[in-house]
């Protein structure tokens, strides 16, 4: 917006400028002109004027130039963002981030008539005299990997009955096309056909009737998601494809993902797609795109000013993806064309009009009935190229259900052929179909499509329905999940590096005959399958049925046993002195493989007087760590395996309950040099000598008691807003303090909370580490949050992570409910002022806040007994105990400042739970 009016200025003030100087030029000329009258001939002066004219003209000429420059450049910076017709009474227009639009936007959802969050759309019925409508319908059929059904259940109920169905209805006309989006489904069906009908899919993909969309394991949530995780399942969708079919995905397709992300539109433009689709955005903005015809635009990153990072995607303006939500504005006209729901069948249209079959008598009043909604869908796109899907969820099991939707449709079809007065042009197409044709138009008019940058979150589909419950739903998964991406990275490491090693000392490119580099490399497989199939929109988002949510999760757990094993015998071969003696015996492992407990320490028994620990530091950057393991005596010491030296330990308590420490177990914890020097986050003391207070609180939310309440997708509060967490009892308090560290735990019914100063140099020294271990198994209706609270004049702006790929400005805006001011944390939020910068960083993705200046919140857990009648038909109440950690940095913004000492944090603590100790450690350090 501010290059546009710097651009709108620069060409008025060029105007003025030319005009000004063009009338001192005729006003020179003049006046020389009426000096020589008397001292040349009028032949002479009558030359003279030409040639100054002549001069004249070429100036103008240029001038002309400039401004039409300027001003072409204003109008493809305006158009179509501000070109556009307005937004109503309000006079709004379209911005090219976001976060404006945020800020316009008045969320008011006024009733739309048919279509309830839209607007009335009108059309003359010539405008497509000259340019013909060519659409393009696009049949799909939406699999999820796990949701009411687990991943084999739905693939032996429904999946493959779809896919066989595809390779004969598809074959019978070449006309007929689809595409396919999961890759998980297609693997597993692709392994139990045969050649031929392996052969028959080639055809149909030569051929373009099929298209394989996306190409990623699943169709990833966005929210939650990793981006290693995100790339992990990205790419084992395409090498499947690469290497079974030969082909390479070129356009995106996201129907499902409840918000969108541009980290995965980074992802997928570096795979080399050029487009996409995407559908689950608030309806407040939809309405506003489709006002400003900008549902078609180039989505670039917000930190790239050029435009290689930009990908063409475009926004379905509808409530769904189903058939009643596709065609146009009314979904009870709509669903009259989803030929699936014909009287008779197990399927019927909620707005009691039933489809009807095609047939000579009525293909015109049909034919002119869809034509209509197609017609005002496309009043709301730039381009005459139109896109509508034709699918649901799991549709086209039966055969029946291709031969009802192809042949009517194509009966509808025929009719448009046969009449050239309607100026349409419709048939079966895929994505790429749909691309290529709306750039040749775009090509033909000379236009462009916006840029737009942002993200969009939080999504909501009416109403204060937003969906960020999920973004905290079932905790203990989604830390389970970073475990396995943590142990699977450091896997592939390890084990690239022995095969490499193996090849080396051979000398011959071969391994060592006995190392189970197959075994291994299954085992490597199935954990990045594991991994990438828990990306599905209802795996990492916590919204699938119980039952599927262990599958998900007894997946994912096997998947970290079995990557243990190839940890294992890979390390054996790496630290093995004389190779010559290396053997592969699984059932006496050369290294024992302990287990991380949810704080990331070892629990490890050590019976022998001596044992070697081996610690693997799978990360690209260097840093020093604390290691803890368990140990059977008091008396363990620590020393240098190289040197002998003895390193600085702690011994401290292994607690069984909050009350009673183990007689037999104790924690040994050494600072380990992991490689030297490490990259350090400064966190400072500020030279004018300012200490940042901060606070931790512990709140409760409840749900509405409006009919509609929260679920697994939705976060609805009830009126009352937080509360704050209150006991009967005071809480438990356990001071320790030793050389390697000094903490705090605070016992409470629901929650023990942990906060934890480590005497190290470097990162892990400056900063609070701060780790809860949640259970609220016992609560009805409930959420657990956590609130940080400091003195940093943060306004109604905080920042919070996209995928642990970028930062992403949020604001709080008093128009908006509690729970549309929460969005995903994947792995980083921070708030800041002028002076300072106050970080919160995570082991797990949740839910995030800022509801007032100073503070961010975080949902721990989520128990809630209900639906929120979004399809899942069930509650959350399969909690476990579970943990969470986190690390809070203190950064100063201004330069100049000066260090204090390794262990003087600028965070100063309230009176508040649990913090008396170790705001006496603060103040006197």
């Amino acid at each position: 917006m501010k290059r546009s009016r710097v651009l709108a200025v620069l060409v008025g003030g060029v105007f003025i400028v030319a005009v000004m100087s063009l009338n001192r030029m005729l006003e020179l000329m003049q006046g020389a002109g009426l000096k020589q009258r008397g001292e040349t001939p009028a032949g002479q002066d009558l030359s003279h004027l030409q040639q100054k004219i002549d001069r004249l003209e070429h100036l103008l000429s240029d001038n002309n130039r400039l401004v039409a420059t300027l001003r072409d450049s204003l109008l493809q910076r305006k158009a179509p963002w501000e070109t556009g017709p307005k937004d109503g009474a309000n006079g709004v227009q379209h911005a090219n981030d976001l976060l404006d639009v945020y800020d316009l936007l008045p969320f008011d959802n006024p009733d739309g008539g048919a279509w309830k969050q839209g607007f009335e759309i009108r059309y003359q019925g010539n405008e497509w005299d000259e340019q013909p409508l060519e659409l393009f319908l696009v049949p799909h059929s939406h699999n999820d990997p796990g949701w009411l059904k687990t991943f084999d259940s739905y693939y032996q109920d429904q999946t493959k009955h779809i896919l066989n169905n595809m390779l004969i209805k598809l074959s019978e006309d070449s006309r007929r096309k689809m595409i396919w989006a999961e890759i998980s489904f297609f693997s597993k069906w692709w392994n139990d056909i045969d050649d031929q009908k392996r052969e028959i899919v080639k055809r149909l993909l030569r051929a373009g009737q099929l298209e394989l969309v996306t190409g990623g394991w699943v169709m990833a949530d966005e929210a939650n998601s990793h981006y290693f995780a995100l790339l992990d399942q990205l790419i084992e969708g395409h090498q499947w494809i690469q290497r079974h079919l030969g082909v390479k995905p070129s356009s995106g397709w996201a129907v499902d993902p409840f918000g969108h992300s541009p980290s995965m539109t980074y992802l997928l433009k570096g795979a080399g797609l050029r487009d996409m689709v995407i559908q689950r955005v608030h309806y407040a903005v939809k309405k506003h795109f489709a006002k400003q015809q900008t549902l078609e635009f180039l989505w670039r990153q917000s930190w790239d000013s050029s435009s290689r990072s930009d990908i063409t995607c475009h926004m379905m303006p509808f409530y769904s993806y189903d058939v009643p939500h596709t065609c146009g504005p009314n979904p009870a006209i709509c669903c009259q064309f989803d030929f699936h729901r014909l009287p008779g069948g197990r399927v019927s249209c909620p707005w009691r009009i039933p489809p009807q079959p095609i047939t000579e008598q009525n293909v015109q009043e049909r034919a002119l009935l869809l034509l209509d909604q197609y017609r005002q869908k496309s009043r709301l796109f730039h381009s005459p190229v139109l896109l509508v899907s034709l699918g649901d969820d799991f549709r086209f099991v039966e055969s029946s259900e291709w031969d009802a939707q192809f042949s009517n449709y194509q009966k509808l079809f025929d009719y448009f052929d046969q009449h050239p007065e309607l100026h349409v042009k419709a048939r079966f197409g895929t994505l790429s179909d749909y691309f290529k044709a709306l750039r040749r138009r775009l090509t033909a008019a000379g236009t462009t499509l916006p840029t737009l940058r942002g993200d969009f979150f939080t999504y909501s589909d009416r109403d204060d329905h937003y969906w960020s419950g999920y973004f905290t739903s079932r905790p203990f998964y989604k830390r389970l999940d970073r475990t396995l991406e943590a142990t699977l990275r450091a896997t592939e490491i390890l084990f690239s590096l022995t095969t490499a090693e193996m090849r080396r000392y051979r000398g011959d490119g071969h391994l060592v005959a006995d190392f189970p580099a197959h075994q291994h490399f299954q085992r490597l497989t199935t954990g990045r399958r594991s991994l990438a199939l828990f990306q599905h929109h209802d795996g990492v988002t916590g919204t699938a049925r119980d039952p599927v949510v262990v599958d998900y999760g007894t997946r994912l757990f096997h998947s970290i046993l079995n990557l243990r094993q190839v940890l294992q015998s890979s390390a054996h071969w790496l630290l093995l002195l004389d190779k010559s003696q290396y053997h592969y015996d699984q059932s006496k492992p050369f290294l024992k493989m302990v287990t991380p407990d949810p704080i990331t320490s070892f629990k490890m028994i050590l019976c022998s007087l001596f044992l070697s620990l081996i610690i693997f530091n799978p990360t690209e950057q260097l840093r020093t760590s604390v290691i803890s393991i368990v140990v059977d005596s008091p008396d363990a010491r620590v020393v240098d395996a190289q040197t002998g030296q003895p390193m600085t330990a702690q011994i401290s308590a292994v607690w069984e309950e909050p009350t009673l420490a183990s007689a037999e177990d104790f924690q040994v914890k050494n600072e380990l040099g992991l490689s030297q020097p490490y990259f350090e986050m400064q966190k400072l003391r500020l030279q004018s000598g300012l200490v940042r207070q901060v606070q931790v609180q512990f709140l409760w939310y409840g749900t509405t008691r409006n009919r509609d309440k929260s679920g697994a997708y939705l976060f609805l509060p009830g009126e009352e807003g937080a509360q704050l967490y209150s006991s009967s009892e005071p809480p438990l308090v356990r001071v320790s303090r030793g050389p390697v560290f000094s903490d705090i735990t605070s016992c409470f019914r629901h929650f023990t909370h942990r906060v934890r100063l480590y005497h190290l140099e470097g990162h892990a020294g400056k900063s609070l580490e701060i780790s809860n271990m949640v259970d609220i198994r016992s609560e009805v209706n409930r959420e657990l949050a956590m609130r940080i609270v400091s003195n940093v004049a943060s306004g109604n702006r905080f920042y919070s992570d996209l995928n642990s790929f970028q930062m992403q400005q949020r604001r709080t805006l008093a128009k908006l409910p509690l729970q549309a001011h929460f969005y995903p944390m994947t792995s980083a939020s921070f708030l800041q002022d002028e002076t300072s910068r106050v970080s919160l960083l995570s082991a797990q993705s949740q839910a995030v806040a800022s509801l007032r200046p100073g503070e961010l919140e975080v949902i721990l857990d989520r128990r809630l007994q209900q639906d929120d009648n979004l399809g899942l038909g069930q509650g959350i109440t399969d909690n476990k105990l579970t943990a969470s950690l986190y690390q809070l940095l203190l950064e100063d913004r201004r330069g100049g400042a000066q260090v204090r000492g390794p262990n003087t944090p600028s965070v100063k603590c309230d009176r508040s739970i649990g913090c008396d100790q170790i705001c006496d450690r603060y103040e006197t350090t």
